[in-house]
């Protein structure tokens, strides 16, 4: 089992240790509820350092309701045995009181990327998210950090924020998992009923679909999305909240597509937001 702590002060000692031993240190930060996505960005950091690490902390900051912050599951003791399987050497999971001592007065915010997309809907998320990420590098000071895919915009802020800042650690990016249907794996996917269950993958078959698009010649986004969005229209039970094809590292949105794009989209199934997107080189 993974050695566990939840002490700021006691984890930096533990890494200067580990530094001292010039052992190279990849982290997955996280927000607990693990599963085998989870699970393939820590097999890839085991892969790849000496040493890993990885924390559960689910933030605060980055929750732009209640409701949800209250909803999130947390499962720390099924989330130590997946870290456990994966060779995690250290989970640090510390409480909100330990990373937020006080009153949080100073944020990290990438406005210009966090104007689009799910930013547009989500106001405070990506400062929430890129802010606690900064800490928690501040802290564990690794050589590695990996992020998933699927979260193409947190991918984005958090490389720009690292450029920017001059942060000296490399971000990593690792491939979305998926179910065999295509259904991007999500903690939320818990949370939708088995009929939305079955709904779920019009998300990605629409993403596919843009693809293919694409690579039969369409270059306009708006004859793409006219081709898209019935997909949807047959299930009234979902809800679009976007459905866009961007430039990815601006994250604006394109209506021409002349180089390598990302086609992003969010929906509602009841209450459960799903999130999906895939990315195009022309």
């Amino acid at each position: 089992m993974p050695e566990l702590i939840a002490d700021t002060g006691k984890l930096r000692e533990r890494m200067n240790a580990v530094r001292r031993g010039n052992l190279s240190v990849g982290f997955v930060p996280t927000m607990g509820a693990l599963h085998a996505g989870h699970a393939k960005l820590l097999e890839i950091a085991r892969q790849e350092n000496d040493f890993v690490v990885t924390s559960i902390f689910v933030n605060p900051l980055q929750f732009d309701r209640k409701e949800d912050l209250d909803a999130y599951p947390q499962t720390l003791e099924a989330d130590l045995n997946v870290c456990d399987d994966c060779g995690v050497d250290l989970v640090f999971a510390p409480t909100v009181q330990a990373l937020y001592p006080q009153e949080q007065l100073t944020f990290v915010e990438a406005p210009a990327l966090a104007e689009y997309l799910c930013g547009r809907y989500r106001p405070g998320h990506f400062r929430g998210a890129a802010t606690v990420v900064l800490k928690l590098f501040n802290i564990v000071q690794p050589d590695r950090a990996y992020f998933g895919e699927k979260d193409a915009q947190q991918l984005a802020i958090i490389r720009r924020m690292v450029q920017d800042l001059n942060v000296p650690v490399s971000v990593v990016p690792v491939a979305t998992v998926r179910e065999p249907d295509g259904l991007a794996l999500s903690s939320r996917n818990k949370h939708l009923t088995p009929a939305q269950r079955e709904i779920a993958p019009v998300l990605s078959l629409a993403l596919r679909t843009a693809v293919d698009l694409i690579e039969n010649g369409e270059r306009s986004v708006a004859a793409i999305r006219e081709r898209v969005l019935p997909l949807f229209a047959a299930y009234p039970e979902v809800r679009i909240e976007y459905f866009e094809v961007s430039d990815p590292d601006t994250l604006t949105p394109i209506e021409h597509i002349s180089c390598s794009v990302l086609i992003a989209g969010a929906i509602f199934l009841g209450s459960t937001r799903l999130i999906d997107n895939i990315s195009k080189r022309i």
